[in-house]
């Protein structure tokens, strides 16, 4: 048991490296709050919020696997290596793709409700 009550700790450890030392991590932490907001003033159906929490995850892990790309290469390779930079480049685009998918989802969930808000006032 104490192993396990172990790697939550690590892991709790290492979202918190992320947060603290992560721009982007807190911008998307604060897109992922928003969504949230958005989707409770709105009234989103139980579906819809299955696709904004799973957006949200999806994106947030995306960084922490970035983050951990990132900080692994810096480790392995700490002068300029050109191969290195692809891996963070790639490490970057996956991230990049993930965030496109969550807007286009949260484009499609929002847009229509805000839309028939603006028209009903």
């Amino acid at each position: 048991m104490k192993k396990l009550i172990r790697g939550f700790g690590y892991a709790f450890k290492g979202i918190w490296y992320a947060t603290a030392t992560q721009l982007n991590f807190r911008v998307h932490l604060v897109a992922s709050l928003t969504a949230a907001l958005l989707g409770y003033a709105l009234k989103v159906s139980a579906i819809e919020w299955i696709w904004i929490i799973f957006c949200m995850a999806l994106v947030l892990a995306a960084e922490l696997f970035n983050t951990s790309i990132e900080v692994l290469t810096d480790l392995v390779s700490p002068e300029f290596n050109t191969k290195a930079g692809h891996v963070k480049d790639i490490a970057a685009g996956a991230v990049l793709v993930t965030a496109i998918f969550a807007l286009v989802t949260g484009t499609i969930i929002f847009l229509p409700k805000i839309l028939t808000l603006i028209h009903a006032a």
